[in-house]
């Protein structure tokens, strides 16, 4: 009788079609809009920023992984340019080039390989350069160019460098002479990117058609965009109710600075991020709660970056805490007392 050989393999069996390669692309697909808006609003002075924070992350990772370590480098499955990609983003448009490099290189050495590579790094590698450049060049990283669309309405001012919706709400805070909240641009401009502020972060409407994009191909879930933007709005709402003459609205919030860049490309990252739903919706509130209260009573005007990297650190314990039981794991627990 003839003998059929069963062969046993480890899971998983069937395939998604999901790979790092397919999802890496997709984000890079949905930061289009946000990339075309800045040329637009910023010049080709933006494309140049985006390239050398590219081509300087994709040369550390090749050359700690081919020529230190010895191994085998996927710089084309994409994480390595989209870290240079979103790094450009958080960066102003006229930032000098070298230390632009000095950022990316910080990113991927610092940030991503000294972890061991793609899959081990415990913080976010763009945001890791970006709060590097922001402690190390605080002066440079905080000069914003005026958007095109201002620089003949602005004829009779500094036609380089403009204060960002942030800086102003951080004044009217600290009680600066002169500065108010009906400085602000209002909601509307504010959705568009009509304002300074770093590349890819500006406008929020171009951000919120790459999350359509993403959330339509399944690349994220909507458990921490939404729960980081509701955090956001809830807590600054609440200040605004007590003194709108002091606190900026939530739609301002909302749609200045960094939230949505970082609640929709930066804390979603698969390695940092937790994996269960319910762990998920915790890191993104709290990511909310950190943001507005170093925007309240911080140093900085800006705290989304500092939020999700100090909620990174967390992620391991948050999976801990919110891992799903096993199937038969409590039966197990009753024998074992027996």
């Amino acid at each position: 009788m003839e003998q059929t050989r069963v062969i046993v393999s480890p899971s998983p069996h069937i395939h998604s079609g999901d790979s790092i390669s397919r999802n890496m692309y997709n984000v890079l697909i949905a930061l289009i809009p946000a990339f075309a808006f800045s040329i637009y609003q910023f010049g080709w002075q933006s494309l140049l920023v985006t390239a050398i924070s590219v081509g300087m992350c994709c040369l550390t990772e090749w050359f700690i992984t081919t020529v230190m370590l010895h191994r085998k480098c996927y710089l084309m499955d994409g994480s390595a340019i989209l870290t240079g990609v979103l790094l450009a983003f958080n960066l102003p448009s006229n930032l000098s080039w070298w230390i632009i490099l000095i950022g990316a290189f910080v990113a991927m050495g610092i940030g991503k390989m000294a972890f061991g590579g793609l899959g081990n790094n415990i913080f976010n590698p763009a945001l890791v350069g970006r709060v590097f450049l922001l402690i190390s060049f605080p002066a440079q990283m905080t000069t914003w160019p005026v958007a095109n669309h201002l620089t003949n309405a602005v004829a009779t001012m500094d036609a380089t460098t403009m204060a960002t919706p942030l800086s102003l709400m951080k004044s009217v805070i600290k009680g600066a002479p002169n500065a108010s909240l009906d400085q602000l641009p209002d909601a509307f401009s504010l959705f568009l990117g009509l304002n300074p502020g770093s590349m890819g972060e500006i406008s929020a409407l171009a951000l919120l058609i790459g999350l359509i994009y993403l959330l339509c191909t399944r690349t994220i879930t909507w458990h921490i965009p939404v729960s980081i933007l509701a955090a956001v709005a809830v807590l600054s709402g609440a200040f605004w109710l007590v003194n709108p003459t002091m606190y900026a609205s939530p739609l301002v919030h909302l749609c200045s600075g960094g939230v949505m860049l970082g609640a929709i490309f930066m804390a979603t990252d698969y390695v940092t991020s937790p994996m269960t739903k319910g762990g998920q919706i915790f890191y993104g509130v709290l990511i909310g709660a950190i943001t507005v209260a170093i925007r309240t009573w911080g140093a900085y005007p800006e705290g989304m970056s500092f939020a999700i990297l100090i909620m990174n650190a967390f992620t391991p314990l948050i999976n801990v805490y919110t891992k799903p039981k096993l199937f038969g794991d409590k039966v197990k627990k009753q024998e074992v007392k027996k």
